[in-house]
C-alpha cells in the first residue's frame, strides 16, 4: 500500500489544498493529510475545525478516487509524523519559485533524517497558483468575496468567524 502524508496547517483548506489533494490520489492508495499544530503561528481555526473542514471536503473525493482520505493532527517534526502513519512519501505543493527555495531546504533536512521518505512536488494549478491561506483570511476579514478561492462550506465558516 503506498502511503502519502499531505502535511500543512490548512487555516483553513483552500481549493489551492483541494487540487494538491486531488492530484495525489493518484499516486498514492492512502493520503494522510497532516494537520500541524502550529501555537506559534496562532490560526484562525482551532484544530477541530480545520480537521473537520478537511474531512467533509475531501469525503466525496474518496469515494470518487478510491483513495482512503484521512486528516491526521501533529505536533512533532514532519518526518515522525511521516513514519507514524507509515509514509512513504510527503507531497508538497508548489506555487512559485519563492516555495521552492523553502521546500528545497526541507527535503534537504527531512532527508538526512530520513532517507528512505521521499517528498514528490506537485506543481499547483495555474488557476490556484495565487492562492495562500494567509491571504484568503485577510480577504475575508476585510469583508472580500472568497468564494473563488475555497468551497462553499469553508467560505461559509469564514464569513461566519468574521461577523
Amino acid at each position: 500500500m503506498r502511503i502519502g502524508l499531505y502535511p500543512g496547517t490548512f487555516d483553513p483548506l483552500t481549493l489551492g489544498h483541494i487540487d494538491i489533494i486531488t492530484r495525489a490520489c493518484a499516486l498514492v492508495d492512502r493520503l494522510v493529510i497532516g494537520v500541524a499544530i502550529n501555537r506559534d503561528k496562532g490560526p484562525l481555526f482551532p484544530l477541530e475545525d480545520r480537521v473537520a473542514m478537511i474531512e467533509a471536503e475531501c469525503a466525496m473525493l474518496s469515494a470518487q478516487t478510491g483513495t482512503e482520505i484521512v486528516a491526521h493532527p501533529f505536533e512533532n517534526l514532519l518526518i515522525d509524523c511521516a513514519r507514524d502513519v507509515g509514509a512513504t512519501m510527503i507531497l508538497r505543493g508548489l506555487r512559485a519559485v519563492a516555495d521552492f527555495e523553502y521546500e528545497f531546504q526541507m527535503v534537504g533536512m527531512n532527508r538526512a533524517l530520513d532517507s528512505s521518505i521521499e517528498t514528490v512536488f506537485l506543481m499547483a494549478d495555474a488557476r490556484r497558483q495565487a492562492i495562500a491561506s494567509r491571504l484568503v483570511k485577510e480577504i475575508a476579514r476585510l469583508g472580500g468575496d472568497v468564494s473563488s478561492f475555497v468551497t462553499p462550506a469553508v467560505r461559509e465558516r469564514l464569513v461566519a468567524r468574521f461577523a
